[in-house]
């Protein structure tokens, strides 16, 4: 592929992503919510049809290479940033404690409503070779995640940060993303045995020989490391450098075992120190190139494995069927969740519609479970329809229930109310 088509592509996809990201979030939508979209109008069902022939040379498939390699880039980057804000502060533990009823059942009741469809998605939309119980876990992964930087950016344009149902909702999708995560590489590596026993051992061993090696080796490597060359949060190069190193190091261990390279960057980020003077560093360095310029090409590439097909005849019925079911088991066990831990059922509703927002995260999953076989295009492009659908829908109810106006902010509780009050600022940027 030559440099001039390469370059071609990242402008016409960063441009329509802006352009959509702008008239989103005029619209009262998160800007991601437009890049999201941007990714299906660049995809055969808008531009392939009303330009079919400039489509087919721009984005051909032999020419697509560069841009996987630069979304993959930017997808280990930004797994990183979320799992080192995931523990940045010395109170999202009691956070996540007190929002522990939240987060079961608001993974819990998708969970029981995703194997429930999976019997008549099964059929016609999985890919031959496919179990179905893997499947049926894949499905009830993808309906159980919540999008926590979407999810913080609606909150602090709002105005509804500090609120008791913003920090509770916070707190929540650490906990509703941890055992989805969790399942969804349960999934994987069960798929990996398809391969054999050989396959199976090879990926069991080598997720608890990546975990020790970070816990007894990694981590204290680089507390050390960082003690000593950047003992007041400013990274020089050759640290930064060694940070990367570190990261793609654990992606590509992460990947060679049989699971996705994302769940290697989220580990990383997540063994590192718990330190505001190196979070703050990281996230001016990697975060703007990692949301503003490479997260686009993912989503672009997202919308190109999109296909018609999953907008005829039954698949319709299908593809509303899932839009449903993801919005009821969120919204209604992030409100049985919230109503059970003693908040009011304006808070409660307040709480589950925050956690059906999905956005990034969701687009994350479905990639996965697209790389891993366990879906083709026409589900891929439900649950990307699916993504967008319960995104957008977060903010209208959020103003349905409680108003543009925020509620009275809630009390201080120690290290949890602290952590509710800082964290959000700079993980409302990986929604922008």
């Amino acid at each position: 592929m030559s440099a001039t088509l390469l370059l071609l592509q990242l402008i016409v996809i960063l441009g329509t992503a802006r352009a959509c990201g702008w008239l989103l979030r005029h619209l009262g939508q998160p800007a991601v919510v437009g890049e999201m979209a941007a990714g299906l109008m660049l995809g055969p069902m808008v531009m392939g049809a009303l330009f079919p022939h400039w489509h087919a040379q721009l984005f051909a498939p032999h020419a697509l290479a560069g841009l996987q390699a630069l979304a993959t880039v930017g997808l280990v980057l930004f797994m990183f940033v979320v799992g080192l804000e995931l523990r940045s502060h010395q109170g999202m533990r009691s956070l996540i404690q007190s929002a522990g009823a939240v987060g079961v059942l608001s993974v819990a009741v998708p969970l029981v409503l995703g194997v429930a469809i999976s019997p008549l998605l099964y059929p016609g939309l999985v890919p031959a070779g496919v179990g179905y119980w893997p499947f049926a876990g894949f499905m009830a992964a993808a309906l159980s995640i919540t999008a926590f930087p979407v999810m913080a950016r609606i909150l602090k344009d709002r105005g509804q940060t500090h609120t008791s149902y913003g920090q509770l909702s916070m707190g929540a999708a650490a906990v509703a993303d941890m055992f989805a995560w969790i399942l969804l590489a349960v999934v994987v590596a069960w798929t990996g045995s398809s391969e054999g026993t050989g396959g199976l051992l090879k990926t069991v061993g080598g997720v608890l020989a990546m975990l020790v090696l970070l816990r007894l080796v990694v981590k204290p490597l680089f507390a050390w490391l960082l003690r000593r060359h950047a003992p007041d949060g400013e990274l020089s190069a050759s640290m930064m450098a060694s940070l990367m190193l570190g990261l793609l190091g654990t992606a590509l261990f992460s990947e060679w075992v049989g699971l996705h390279a994302v769940f290697g960057a989220f580990l990383f980020g997540a063994i590192l120190p718990r330190d505001e003077r190196l979070l703050i560093p990281l996230a001016q360095r990697v975060e703007p190139m990692s949301i503003a310029v490479l997260m686009p090409l993912f989503f672009a590439l997202a919308g190109l494995g999109t296909t018609p097909d999953a907008f005829v005849s039954g698949s319709l019925g299908l593809c509303l069927l899932i839009i449903f079911v993801a919005a009821l088991g969120k919204i209604a066990g992030g409100a049985a969740g919230a109503r059970l831990s003693g908040h009011g059922w304006r808070d409660s509703v307040a709480t589950g519609s925050l956690m059906n927002a999905r956005g990034l995260m969701e687009l994350i999953v479905m990639k996965i479970g697209l790389d891993a076989g366990l879906i083709g295009p026409q589900l891929f492009t439900m649950l990307l329809v699916m993504a967008l659908v319960t995104t957008a829908m977060t903010s209208p109810m959020l103003s349905l229930v409680q108003g543009r106006r925020a509620p009275a902010a809630a009390p201080p509780q120690g290290e949890a109310g602290n952590a509710g009050n800082a964290r959000p600022d700079r993980a409302s940027r990986g929604a922008s």
